[in-house]
């Protein structure tokens, strides 16, 4: 139950706000296109305001901080005798390029910026940020009728090796993480019990899609002066793997060397990031460092418990708590330096890490095989 000085989670529609729900939940996750939250409270009242209608512009807070911004998706008011029962669901700004279609458009030639703005503008979504050291320009893009907004926008963030995120204010960010962040905090569980400040910690292992090497095979058609290539090819090895499992994956057509490169390094550390997780829960929604918890953080664990000291990489947060219920978060948490590691490439020498400890990064313990 939260204590009468910790914040509360607060939902703001149309200059009206509310903080005491029986029970909520809001999730974020960098690899789920649209965050989304719930929230239900019992009111007395028989008339909702007259801004709390399904589509409207909806801000979620704690305390001071923006969790979320995006709209009412549904609204659910039920009455029984002596209550009147509401749950609101939603998601956050990315909703509207997840359920609509992107304009029809080919280009040759564009950066990656124009081709994100042509895709994004006309649904609303203005404010943009890139978040990378050199995002690679676009040779062609191809929307066809029927994709997804999202879909397209996905697609020319991959061709450099980055990825489309919201973030808590509604700005569209298109790059990845920054290895060389500082961790925002240390979660502990050990046997001994001091300095425990973990409620649970649990850590998964999976080996069925690991893969010791991964080749991509591809080829570009051409167009204008510049003539088709029929063997583009790259082979990415994980040097951290004993056992040989190697993957060969044919894709239809590739612009350049450099996006065979981006793909292939991709699929293998989607493969090694798959393998590996671990779920923490923790009370409330900051870290020690008074840090509202965030997809994208880095953080450092210890647990002899799990023989594990290291810094780890936040995939995924979500918020819990309601009326007579502890304010808690769950944290999904990935090896750190795999995921998007093209966006700062120089950032495999990362702080936070302990000294001694071997770098786990794609850059060191990865090596490109050829690249024909």
């Amino acid at each position: 139950m939260p204590g009468q000085d910790e914040p509360r989670l607060t939902l703001c529609i149309g200059g009206q706000s509310h903080d005491d729900w029986e029970r909520f939940e809001v999730d974020a996750d960098l690899l789920t296109p649209a965050g989304g939250w719930q929230l239900s409270v019992g009111t007395a009242s028989p008339v909702l305001p007259a801004a709390v209608v399904a589509g409207a512009r909806a801000e979620l807070r704690y305390g001071d901080s923006v969790i979320m911004t995006g709209t009412v998706d549904e609204l659910s008011h039920e009455v029984s005798r002596g209550q009147h029962w509401l749950e609101l669901t939603g998601r956050d700004a990315a909703a509207v390029l997840v359920d609509c279609s992107a304009p029809v458009f080919t280009a040759r030639e564009m950066t990656l910026q124009e081709v994100i703005a042509q895709v994004v503008r006309p649904l609303g979504v203005t404010a943009i940020r890139m978040q990378a050291e050199k995002p690679a320009g676009v040779k062609k893009v191809s929307i066809e009728p029927g994709d997804s907004a999202w879909d397209a926008l996905k697609r020319a963030a991959e061709t450099s090796g980055l990825w489309p995120w919201m973030s808590p204010d509604g700005t569209l960010v298109i790059g990845g993480p920054d290895y060389s962040t500082p961790p925002v905090g240390k979660l502990v569980m050990n046997r001994s019990g001091g300095g425990n400040n973990l409620l649970s910690l649990s850590k998964r292992t999976d080996m069925s899609g690991r893969y010791s090497q991964t080749t991509v095979l591809a080829q570009s058609h051409g167009y204008g002066h510049e003539d088709g290539k029929a063997n583009r090819r790259c082979t990415v090895k994980d040097t951290s793997m004993t056992l040989y499992r190697p993957r060969i994956v044919v894709v239809g057509d590739a612009q350049s060397d450099e996006e065979v490169q981006f793909r292939a390094r991709k699929l293998q550390a989607d493969a090694r990031l798959n393998g590996f997780s671990l779920s923490a829960v923790v009370r409330g929604f900051t870290s020690s460092a008074g840090t509202l918890w965030a997809p994208g953080q880095r953080v450092s664990v210890q647990s002899d418990v799990h023989g594990i000291d290291d810094v780890y990489f936040v995939m995924r947060r979500t918020f819990r708590g309601g009326r007579g219920q502890r304010q808690e978060t769950s944290l999904l948490l990935r090896e750190d330096g795999i995921w998007l590691p093209d966006a700062y490439p120089k950032s495999g020498h990362r702080k936070g890490h302990r000294r001694g400890k071997k770098d786990k990064s794609l850059l060191t313990t990865w090596e490109q095989v050829d690249n024909a």
